[in-house]
């Protein structure tokens, strides 16, 4: 007992306190406003300004005048892609994002690959940013503490685990300092960029023109657009996070629409302005690529070369601090994104069903721990090798970009009958459509023998898994339905003149039956206990605990529905059972673990039916395996134990799943 309290102890610490789903107050508590949503969710679109227009400008070589250009295009894309999002949202309200129109608006199949392709992105999100970090972190340091490197990415990806545990706000407060910090800085020095060289405005345009028609007489019109083509692709992972609002927007503060609008409109002004400024102030200030300094640090010492010492080795210092934090910041995406997505597949049946679970913190545990895990797989494999991990980043999101525009281009098609401006609409996703699957064409053709092809391999084979995930459920549900056909046997019966229930002797035996519902396994395991014990039990009580998990965590409204639902499936329970002529009663809650909540109701019943008997049914498939242990958690055995230790008597009755 001592060592179970101080578990506890160290859980509370570690996670907080626990929290209930019907406190009205802990949906405006957990959920994030608009600006802690553009922190939490932008970080990882903002950080890529520390690699994406370097990328883009270092491609341009000696026509970095064309910058400028390539920033427009880029700005540009980011507006198209942001605006068509917003769309998306727009019909797709509670969630899901690129997965749900996928799932919805295509077929189940693509929902799967889009949902895949997220998941691997989310987890290369994590991966990416903690290592990038890592190395911008180490650069300030000595030499000789560069082996400790990897050993300091795992204790980010464990403290970054720690803080989702804990709950959503607590996971983005503490990234607000500094994730404003960055944007000041960088604002600044863009800023600072373009006031310093306004002067020669008119005469650096002037010779850009002249350099611009002098490519065009060498190359061609055909060489020319191939180079901001190819510059433009290298540019490509800046667009990555935009799709993270509409992935996340059970998170956000109601009304959400209206949220995810205001977090889209953050995201594309500031991503697009720090992606087109940071290009024309390479231009601007002359920068060249220093062997061992990205772009930004060589455009900083330019900017605070003629500043007094102390201020500008400060402002330096400070920025570049802020970007390696920043790229920290930007794995809380993947913590974020990731495991909505993954819940919103499991309540489709593509993935377990216990990911859509939450945990006592009300967070989707169970997929922020997959997470981080498969990001230190990742990690581990490629040696936190950031070139690597570019190589493999930023193709799928575009897999998922292309389905969500296709999935909402067809809508718009679909409903142009009821829809008034489904032109205006059409046309956005349209262009959408267009952009983004040439630039998942682009990243294709130039990543695919780097090592992008194990990107898409990895993808496909976690399809091939979710598909057999869902045939799996699907095979397990058609043997259930055999159950079920004793609902219609009960619904006859109740259906007759309900009798006055029986009375009942204080001391009769008691059975306390498990149910989830009112189902054919419920309804099985009643039977089976009057086959078998006979006349021994005259008093019936019925205990259900309504889950709450992504699925109806919404609103304590919902959680109220629940709890309703739980208490008329009872009723029908308490009805059935007066009609074969014995005695029952109900016991309902809702809770987002059923275990936890049958021991805390277990010893109330106990207490005030002396000698009550615990039963609860376990389906026996025809294949025991790991699979099923897997897919469905035998609950039911956690249960028994828990009753067992405080000593109340608990009996599992197998019911039998025939081929």
């Amino acid at each position: 007992m001592n060592l179970l309290r101080g578990y506890e102890r160290v859980k509370t610490v570690l996670l907080g306190r626990e929290r209930n789903p019907l406190d009205q107050r802990v949906y405006h508590q957990l959920s994030l406003v608009a600006f802690l949503a553009w922190v939490g969710l932008g970080a990882d679109g903002l950080s890529s300004i520390c690699y994406g227009p370097e990328e883009a400008f270092k491609a341009l070589g000696q026509h970095g005048y064309l910058g400028v250009l390539v920033g427009l295009a880029t700005a540009l894309t980011v507006f198209i892609i942001g605006i068509s999002y917003v769309k998306l949202i727009e019909v797709f309200p509670m969630g899901g994002g690129g997965y749900m129109v996928a799932n919805k608006l295509l077929s189940p199949t693509m929902g799967m690959v889009s949902g895949s392709a997220l998941l691997i992105d989310y987890v290369l999100t994590i991966a990416i940013s903690i290592a990038s970090g890592a190395d911008a972190l180490y650069s300030f340091l000595p030499a000789s503490w560069y082996p400790s490197r990897f050993a300091a990415i795992v204790f980010c990806v464990a403290v970054l685990t720690v803080l989702n545990l804990r709950g959503v706000r607590e996971s983005v407060r503490p990234m607000v300092p500094i994730f404003l910090l960055f944007v000041l800085t960088h604002v600044l020095a863009v800023g600072w960029a373009l006031f310093a060289n306004v002067g020669q405005a008119g005469a650096l345009a002037q010779q850009a023109t002249q350099q611009v028609s002098a490519l065009h007489g060498e190359v061609g019109l055909l060489g020319l657009l191939a180079l901001l083509v190819r510059a433009y692709g290298m540019g490509a992972g800046t667009y990555t996070g935009i799709e993270a609002v509409s992935d996340a927007l059970p998170i956000l503060r109601e009304p959400r629409v209206q949220t995810a609008r205001t977090t889209m409109r953050y995201m594309m002004i500031s991503l697009a302005f720090m992606a087109l400024g940071l290009l024309t102030a390479y231009w601007l200030c002359g920068v060249h690529h220093v062997p061992g300094k990205t772009l930004n640090a060589v455009l900083l010492e330019k900017l605070t070369a003629g500043w007094p010492a102390g201020l500008g080795q400060t402002f330096l210092f400070v920025t570049l601090a802020s970007e390696t934090v920043i790229l920290l910041i930007a794995a809380q995406t993947g913590f974020l994104g990731g495991p909505r997505v993954l819940a919103f597949m499991a309540l489709d049946r593509c993935a377990p069903s216990f990911f859509a679970t939450l945990s006592d913190h009300l967070v989707t545990r169970n997929g922020v721990l997959l997470m981080s895990g498969a990001a230190l797989l990742v990690l581990v494999g490629t040696g936190g090798s950031v070139t690597m991990l570019v190589v493999l980043y930023s193709i799928n999101v575009f897999i998922t970009f292309v389905l969500s525009q296709l999935g909402m281009v067809r809508h718009w098609w679909q409903v142009r009958a009821t829809e008034p401006r489904w032109r205006g609409k059409l046309a956005i996703n349209g262009l959408g459509l267009l952009v983004t699957t040439a630039i998942l064409l682009l990243m294709t053709i130039t990543k695919f023998h780097d090592g992008g092809w194990i990107t898409l391999a990895i993808t496909g084979l976690l399809v091939g898994v979710a598909l057999f995930i869902r045939r799996y459920y699907h095979a397990t549900s058609q043997h259930l339905a055999r159950l079920n056909e004793l609902v219609s046997v009960a619904n006859d019966a109740l259906k007759q003149p309900a009798p006055p229930p029986p009375p009942c002797d204080a001391n009769a035996k008691t059975a306390v039956i498990l149910v989830s519902g009112f189902n054919g396994l419920g309804l099985h395991t009643f039977f089976t206990v009057v086959r078998i014990f006979g006349g021994v039990f005259r008093r019936f009580v019925f205990v259900q605990v309504g889950i709450i998990d992504v699925g109806n965590f919404k609103s304590v409204n919902e959680a109220e529905q629940l709890r309703q639902g739980v208490h008329d499936e009872l009723d029908r329970y308490v009805r059935f059972a007066h009609s074969q002529g014995l005695a029952a009663e109900a016991h309902g809650a809702v809770s987002q673990d059923v275990a936890d909540e049958v021991e805390r109701l277990a010893p109330t019943i106990a207490k005030r039916y002396p000698g009550a008997v615990f039963f609860g049914g376990q389906l026996v498939f025809p294949e025991e395996n790991l699979l099923a242990r897997w897919f469905y958690n035998f609950i039911v055995f956690s249960i028994q134990r828990r009753l067992h230790h405080l000593g109340i008597p608990f009996l599992v009755l197998p019911i039998r799943i025939e081929k």
